[in-house]
């Protein structure tokens, strides 16, 4: 492919913690290395997840993602003839993947690299390979998904994955990760709190569902999760929740320790 999704980050207020809940969780490789600022590296193989300090002014949650490419001045040139209002900027060498980062039509970001950057570091430099858990999709809800999925598909060679007619989400694949583009609609949020058009979850497949959910109980003992303010039945979190299923790949939703919406199927 031209184009592999092989980058994801976080901005989180516990870095360790939530670098902790990825390893324990999905058995992803976390880096030994120091990073500037406290940043943890984990990945599954074949995607890299930066966690990274929140900063005074900066949202936490699941921030942006990044593209692999084979050639980044080809990239640049579809964007300028396509979609010449879309910047690109160079970014700081002490970024352990990102070369470059650019925005969609919406202006959610994402980060470009290709082979031989130099900055390239750490876990980025690894091999991949086929684990027993890893990054099977991701979402993204946006006003205009149709235009959107054409961007991603005309910039970087996604497929489009067959879909029933009455889905109106697409499916676009690198081979191996697929992002899901969904409709963003503020009259979904009726009965609940408003959330902005933006990265709304990462999907993981598992061997085994059971296997999994031992290790999260497991888990869950160790790491004591924060009580419940409103433990009564909350009809807000219910809109959420349906919200969040409608996304066709998951069988059991959930959060991680900052509150990332994570959708895990078994394979």
């Amino acid at each position: 492919m031209f184009a592999q999704i092989k980058h994801m980050a976080i901005v989180s207020s516990n870095v360790n913690h939530e670098g902790d809940f990825y390893r324990d969780l999905f058995g992803m490789k976390r880096s030994g290395l120091a990073r500037a600022g406290g940043a943890v590296v984990v990945r599954d193989g074949y995607i890299g997840l930066n966690l990274n300090p929140r900063a005074p002014g900066r949202q936490a949650g699941f921030d942006h993602f990044g593209f692999e490419v084979q050639d980044v001045e080809l990239v640049f040139s579809r964007l300028k003839e396509k979609y010449p209002r879309v910047q690109v900027l160079k970014r700081p060498g002490n970024r352990p993947f990102a070369g470059i980062s650019t925005h969609d039509p919406a202006g959610n970001v994402f980060d470009l690299s290709q082979h031989g950057m130099e900055n390239r570091t750490d876990v980025y430099l690894d091999k991949d390979e086929q684990r027993a858990r890893q990054i099977s999709h991701f979402a993204l809800r946006v006003v205009q998904p149709d235009e959107i999925g054409e961007f991603y598909r005309t910039v970087f060679d996604l497929t489009e994955l067959e879909k029933p007619a009455d889905d109106p989400n697409h499916y676009l694949s690198d081979g191996k990760v697929t992002l899901a583009i969904m409709p963003w609609q503020i009259t979904d949020f009726l009965g609940s709190g408003i959330e902005r058009p933006a990265l709304d979850h990462i999907g993981f497949k598992v061997e085994s569902m059971s296997a999994f959910k031992a290790d999260l109980e497991k888990h869950a003992q160790t790491y004591s999760p924060p009580k419940d303010d409103r433990p009564e039945k909350n009809p807000e979190r219910e809109v959420r929740q349906k919200l969040f299923a409608k996304c066709c790949f998951g069988q059991f939703q959930m959060a991680d320790p900052d509150g990332v919406l994570i959708d895990v199927s078994e394979n």
